[in-house]
């Protein structure tokens, strides 16, 4: 069946300083080859506008707004309209945009938490600003980038009707083997964090300060300018999603490096593990619960707890047994962590969404009419 599905989110046109855009293009492109309309609404940002990347992404529609007045004005009928909305976690003003959605809308709606532990911690704080504890239990749908026990959790502590995982997920089109020479021994790339940096310097900086004729890089944006790198460390500002292949083709191993509100609830994987799988890169990453789940330590991807872990992988590693684990991690993504899985994830909790209203609208009719049956004597 068709649906008309609204999806309000940080941003699609830009990736920079974001791990959003690159979830939702490949989403959409899914949605609509399975036939459905999707509109995305996204908000013009300064940041943003001086760095897309994908100005039009050619799947679907792609609108920008001003300010939540311009949003009510120009898009209250598609509101309406639409059989499914999505708002997105960290979009500007959510939580008014999400009381106005869920006032004005007749189908669906949901809400995409890419930012899972962020969102809980802030919610026990009261200091979100996209979302609040009374808007949780009003949302149909509960999309949520962290599983495992969280999703139990957000049913029962936080009242949300129906929790379940839409996991990031790697753009197989874009994301693809490519045969290149390679530049870099080690490489990382995301946009800086305080809480992930110590992480960084220990399983990054630490071993490649002690390996000097090896080579690193690490490529994002937002990183402090007294911080001190090794002089066999090469930085990168920001690197767009369209150069991440090419990147990640020239790294012998590439790590992955999690935030510390993701560690702490497990279950939340990286949208850079699913890339750099896809690539057919060697992943070493640092550990959490339920990193088992998605890849197979020591066969699919390795894990390290210090920077010995790091240094042993690069100057012990042969060839043979680096390319095998890259090999069968990139199998593990193709088997179930593209984004075509996740559209048809979706499409799978719509319905199970579906029919949580229907029950829930059939039992406020039989209360009511029991309230209202007369009692005979």
């Amino acid at each position: 069946m068709s649906l008309s599905i609204l999806i309000l989110g940080l941003s699609v046109t830009s990736s920079w300083g974001n791990g959003h855009a690159t979830t939702y293009r490949g989403l959409m492109r899914e949605l609509v080859r399975r036939g459905h309309r999707v509109t995305f609404l996204e908000r013009d940002m300064p940041w943003y506008a001086d760095n897309r990347d994908l100005p039009k992404p050619p799947y679907g529609r792609t609108m920008l707004y001003s300010s939540v007045d311009e949003l009510r004005r120009r898009w209250s009928a598609t509101v309406t309209a639409a059989d499914v909305i999505i708002l997105g976690s960290f979009v500007p003003d959510g939580a008014e945009i999400a009381r106005w959605l869920i006032a004005r809308s007749r189908g669906l709606t949901a809400f995409y938490d890419i930012d899972t532990p962020v969102t809980m911690t802030r919610l026990e704080k009261g200091d979100a600003d996209y979302i609040s504890l009374d808007l949780v239990p009003q949302f149909d749908l509960y999309l949520s980038f962290t599983g495992g026990p969280t999703l139990s959790r957000l049913e029962r502590d936080f009242g949300a009707r129906v929790a379940r995982p839409l996991y990031c997920s790697a753009d197989t089109e874009i994301y693809k083997p490519l045969h290149h020479p390679l530049k870099w021994d080690l490489g990382y790339i995301g946009t800086y964090s305080a809480d992930r940096q110590p992480t960084l310097e220990e399983l990054l900086i630490t071993p490649l300060r002690g390996l000097p004729k090896l080579k690193g890089v690490v490529a994002g944006p937002q990183y402090p300018d007294d911080l001190s790198w090794p002089r066999n460390v090469r930085r990168i500002e920001h690197l767009p999603p369209d150069r991440h292949r090419a990147f990640y083709a020239a790294q012998r191993f590439t790590l992955n490096v999690t935030r510390r509100d993701m560690v702490r609830a497990g279950f939340s994987p990286s949208i850079r593990l699913f890339e750099a799988a896809a690539t057919g890169t060697p992943i070493i990453s640092d550990w959490w619960q339920g990193l088992d789940q998605f890849f197979t330590p020591g066969e699919e991807i390795l894990v390290a707890k210090s920077s010995k872990d790091v240094v042993r992988a690069l100057r012990d590693m042969g060839e043979e047994q680096r390319k095998s684990i890259a090999e069968r991690a990139r199998a593990r993504v193709l088997a179930g962590h593209t984004a075509a899985h996740r559209a048809l994830e979706l499409e799978r909790y719509i319905r199970e969404a579906a029919q949580h209203r229907r029950e829930r609208r059939l039992q406020t009719r039989l209360a009511g009419a029991a309230a209202t049956r007369p009692v005979v004597p």
